[in-house]
C-alpha cells in the first residue's frame, strides 16, 4: 500500500493512550513510506495522526470541506490540502486517493465514514482493505454489535471478512497487505460496480 485513508476523531480523548496511539500510528506509516490521506484538521486524534506522519518525514494529504476551512481547524503544515464542496465529496476524494482505509477511535463521523466504506465494499464498489485499530478495546462493543447483526440474519457472515481488526499498527498493516477481497455479489450487475 502506498496510501491509507484514516478516519478518526476530531476531538482528543480523555484516554491518553488513544491520543498517543493516534500519533504513533502516523509515525509507523511514515516510517513505512505510506502516505496519509485524512480529514485535514489539526485538532483531535486527526491532528495527532498528521503530526505523527509529518514529524517523522512522511507525507500527509488533508481533504476538508470548504465550510470547515473558516473554523480554524485546518492543519497548515500538510504536504497537500484539498478543499471539497461537501462532506460526501470529501469521503469520495479520500477513497480515491487511498489504497486502504483505517478507522482509529472517533465519534459519529468516524463510524459513518467506516460504515460507508464497508457498504461500498459490500456492494463491490471497491476492493480495498478496511481496518480498525482497536486501541485499548475501543471497538469491542461495535464488534459485538456486528456479531449480533450476523446472529440475527441481517448481515452475511462472509461480510465480516471485509473488516480487518488488530490491536497494533504493525498487525493491522500486515492484515491489510494480505487482504483478499470478496467476489462481487451475484445479485449485483457488473455494470453497476
Amino acid at each position: 500500500m502506498k496510501s491509507i485513508a484514516v478516519f478518526c476523531g476530531a476531538s482528543m480523548s480523555n484516554d491518553a493512550r488513544l491520543n498517543q496511539e493516534a500519533y504513533d500510528f502516523g509515525k509507523v506509516i511514515a516510517t513505512a513510506h505510506i502516505q496519509l490521506v485524512y480529514g485535514g484538521a489539526k485538532i483531535g486524534l486527526m491532528g495527532n495522526v498528521a503530526s505523527g506522519v509529518l514529524e517523522n518525514g512522511g507525507k500527509a494529504i488533508g481533504v476538508i470541506p470548504d465550510f470547515l476551512t473558516s473554523k480554524e481547524v485546518v492543519h497548515t503544515d500538510l504536504s497537500e490540502l484539498i478543499i471539497t464542496k461537501t462532506m460526501h465529496e470529501r469521503k469520495l476524494k479520500m477513497h480515491e486517493l487511498s489504497d486502504g482505509i483505517v478507522a482509529l477511535p472517533g465519534g459519529f463521523g468516524t463510524l459513518e465514514e467506516l460504515f460507508e466504506m464497508l457498504t461500498w465494499a459490500q456492494l463491490g464498489l471497491h476492493k480495498k482493505p478496511i481496518g480498525i485499530l482497536n486501541i485499548n478495546g475501543f471497538y469491542d462493543d461495535l464488534l459485538s454489535f456486528i456479531e449480533g447483526m450476523i446472529e440475527k440474519g441481517l448481515l452475511k457472515s462472509s461480510y465480516k471478512q471485509l473488516l480487518l481488526v488488530a490491536n497494533t499498527v504493525e498487525e493491522l498493516l500486515e492484515k491489510m497487505n494480505g487482504f483478499q477481497p470478496l467476489p462481487v455479489p451475484k445479485w449485483m450487475n457488473k455494470n453497476q460496480t
